[in-house]
């Protein structure tokens, strides 16, 4: 079989480009990797919801959420490869550096790279919204429900975090340009003053500022990636320093074993991010690149590099929708009656292969449905001035977050929750970030050039 895929004919007018269309045009110079890393890493993210979710009724007939994991202890370390949340800012990194080269304005920079973001999330955002008041009006907004309109936000965090670190990447991409190494090592050394004033002086006010420096580190090093400085002597060190760093820190010093978030837990190396989980991103990211070279070598192959390009397409609008798909099943099986074999029993893990096949099957109506959000666009041509950019973002920014934290429901009855210091409604949120989107055109497009970039653009 070539390990090239050979030039093909453009489209029909008016038919949509296949995977395969895209595949052919691919460009020779194109690093493949980074868009499996992209698939590969919010993948991983689904699955690992899908297998740590667990819906449960209590003796008192309320259904409640849990965590396999906070269940089995034992397995916690398998976050240690579930927690990949890392390689996508990496990568995103390094598509954010292939943008910048161009010294586009800080207006057209944020409004390309937040549509393809907040578009989806707001269809998202809008159904549940909807769906979520309809619930109130009909006064069943309690148990079960009352658990999904709040549970169903909560991977809206990332889309959050993600929008910060790009409202701030053309600023790192100068100070890489100008300082090279010394801004990671300076963001690194901001999470470690971070986690010994919040651990050792007990200033837990400051422990949000590592949602900053923890993805804009890693998002760097993305950076240097895209410039070809990550060699294999780099990357090794990487590997071996992250993960001797990270078994110290859980060793010896105050963080928890697991990657993620557990019930109940006092200290998580997620929410916000730790010292701990910025040495696992080193390694995880050191790793990657050790595979890049095989696995490059795979996605030559016509067929992979296909499914890659089609999951590409698809990958941003399956996580948006998972956990809906998620508590569509664990609605139908309590309607049912059916109830699951106890966690960690022979069966239950049995099930785990039939499980995964159902939700997949779930997401995948839900994708059909909602993908179209999700497909490139060209934003009509509009000339904004970087005040303008900025305060866009900033009012998703808080929107998204805020979405996340309050949840959809209880909107009517003026639910509240507090954002760091901010107190949030679903209203609120919503309107912010609806206002947003506007602030940055978004819901402008040029048709023509749109048509263009449905056949121009890879995944």
């Amino acid at each position: 079989m070539s390990t090239m895929i050979e030039a093909a004919p453009a489209p029909a007018p008016g038919r949509r480009p296949s995977a395969a269309d895209l595949a052919a045009r691919t460009p020779r110079d194109r690093d493949r990797y980074v868009d499996l890393l992209r698939v590969f890493s919010l993948a991983t993210v689904v699955a690992g919801h899908w297998l740590m979710a667990v819906l449960a009724t209590g003796p008192d007939g309320r259904v409640r959420a849990g965590n396999a994991l906070a269940i089995m202890p034992s397995l916690q370390p398998l976050t240690w490869l579930l927690q990949v949340m890392p390689l996508f800012f990496f990568v995103g990194g390094f598509s954010h550096a292939t943008a910048l080269r161009r010294a586009p304005s800080y207006a057209s920079f944020v409004r390309g790279r937040a549509a393809r973001l907040l578009i989806p999330t707001a269809v998202f955002a809008g159904v549940w919204s909807s769906v979520a008041v309809l619930i109130e009006l009909a006064g069943r907004d309690g148990g079960v429900l009352r658990l999904v309109t709040r549970m169903v936000a909560q991977p809206l965090w990332f889309i959050g975090v993600y929008l910060g670190v790009v409202a701030f990447a053309p600023l790192m991409w100068r100070m890489h340009r100008a300082h090279g190494v010394a801004v990671p090592v300076a963001l690194g050394a901001g999470v470690v003053a971070v986690d010994v004033l919040r651990f050792r002086y007990g200033v837990d006010a400051i422990a949000p500022l590592n949602l900053l420096l923890v993805w804009l580190a890693v998002h760097q090093l993305g950076f240097f990636y895209a410039d070809g400085r990550l060699g294999r002597r780099t990357v090794r060190a990487l590997t071996a320093g992250g993960v001797t760093a990270m078994l110290a820190l859980i060793a010896y010093g105050p963080y928890p074993l697991s990657m993620v978030g557990m019930p109940g837990a006092k200290i998580s190396n997620m929410s916000p991010p730790t010292l701990a989980l910025f040495a696992h991103g080193l390694w995880l990211i050191g790793l990657a690149m050790l595979l890049r070279g095989p696995v490059t070598r795979l996605l030559a192959r016509p067929r992979v590099w296909i499914a890659v390009i089609a999951a590409n397409g698809l990958a941003m609008t399956a996580f948006l929708w998972h956990l809906t798909a998620l508590f569509l099943v664990c609605a139908v099986q309590l309607a049912l009656g059916l109830t699951q074999p106890p966690v960690g029993d022979a069966t239950w893990w049995l099930l785990r292969p039939a499980w995964i096949g159902i939700l997949v099957l779930v997401t995948a109506g839900l994708v059909a449905v909602f993908r179209r959000a999700d497909r490139p666009r060209r934003l009509a041509p509009r000339s904004y001035g970087t005040a303008r950019g900025v305060t866009g973002m900033v009012l998703c920014l808080i929107g998204v977050l805020g979405l996340s934290t309050v949840g959809f429901g209880g909107a009517l009855a003026g639910r509240s929750a507090t954002l760091i210091a901010l107190p949030v409604t679903p209203l609120r949120s919503l309107a912010l970030l609806v206002a947003g989107a506007a602030l940055l055109g978004l819901w402008t497009r040029d048709g023509a050039e749109t048509r263009k970039a449905d056949a121009t653009t890879l995944g």
